[in-house]
């Protein structure tokens, strides 16, 4: 069987860099030499070779997290070369980087999302009308993003206002959502026409994080992983159900991690991931290989999904 030559796309110029590099080595590691030339790029320095080796390359796998690599701006690229790659096309990428934009379609599905307030860059504005509706703590994310980075959770006004602050750092909207106590889950979803739910994760951040933030996300030793998830059996459905369909609400494809918070009977959903990552600490491959694919297997079943995009989209047109 003659070997299919796949680029691997990993680095980029987001803050996600580090962590995108880290994933492109174990993805790089896990391909299996037998079936692919792989071949490396980063778009940082590499997008002219990478467009004059199109003709060459059977697809890609995105291995870019954050602005510039998971927003569908790279997916409008390889669309533009005929490249087909795993994932979110650029509608789909776009949406979900974008909260707020994510939230009005979760909506707009039925799903059960946090209250929020909207906080734009400029002249800090008063937030006691904030306050007043999610009341504190609060958490304030950059409405575009991922990694957790520039997330904080807000216990005074005091607190709320420098978050706030330095969350304009990394974008122009700040998202300002009411604190959900309670289990958080996340959720995997496989598949492009008929995608299927994976086993769900517990995640327990170390008793020094107040969430699921950067260092706990890739830090090893700093996050309790439980899968499956220490839910009951109706809950664990349901969660399921919505992983896939906040999946759908958003445009995906191929796969996509949905992460929810459990309060009672309650299952709030927070944000997808379009481009899980792919560390040895990674969620979505922990969740695949408790359906039965371990890493090597996975990034298969994510190429096949990404040449069945492209088999679709030439029959269509």
């Amino acid at each position: 069987m003659k070997k299919r030559t796949i680029a691997l796309l990993a680095g980029g110029i987001s803050s996600e860099r580090e962590v995108s590099l880290n994933s492109g080595e174990q993805v790089y590691a896990a391909l299996d030499k037998s079936r692919y030339d792989v071949v490396r790029y980063d778009p940082k320095t590499d997008l002219p070779q990478l467009m004059a080796d199109a003709a060459s390359i059977d697809a890609a796998l995105i291995i870019l997290h954050g602005p510039f690599g998971e927003d569908g701006t790279v997916q409008g690229m390889l669309d533009l070369l005929d490249i087909p790659y795993q994932g979110a096309g650029v509608i789909g990428s776009a949406v979900a980087m974008n909260k707020l934009a994510a939230k009005r379609l979760y909506a707009e599905a039925g799903l059960n999302v946090p209250p929020y307030c909207i906080v734009k860059r400029g002249p800090l504005p008063e937030l006691g009308g904030c306050i007043q509706h999610l009341e504190l703590p609060i958490v304030v994310k950059p409405v575009e993003g991922g990694s957790s980075i520039g997330i904080a959770i807000a216990q005074t006004p005091e607190e709320l206002r420098q978050a706030v602050e330095d969350a304009f750092r990394y974008d122009r909207l700040v998202l300002l959502e009411k604190f959900i106590e309670g289990t958080e889950v996340t959720g995997g979803v496989l598949g492009n026409d008929d995608p299927e739910a994976l086993p769900l994760i517990e995640i327990i951040p170390g008793e020094k994080h107040s969430f699921f933030n950067y260092e706990a996300k890739y830090k090893a030793g700093e996050t309790t992983e439980i899968c499956p998830a220490r839910i009951n059996e109706m809950l664990t459905d349901r969660a399921q159900a919505i992983a896939v369909k906040a999946h759908e609400a958003l445009f995906c494809r191929g796969y996509s991690r949905t992460d929810m918070i459990i309060q009672g009977d309650d299952i709030f959903v927070l944000e997808t991931n379009t481009i899980p990552g792919m560390t040895a600490t990674s969620l979505f491959p922990q969740a695949a290989a408790a359906a039965g694919l371990d890493f090597t297997r996975l990034l298969d079943r994510l190429i096949e999904l990404s040449l069945e995009g492209r088999a679709e989209g030439r029959s269509a047109s």
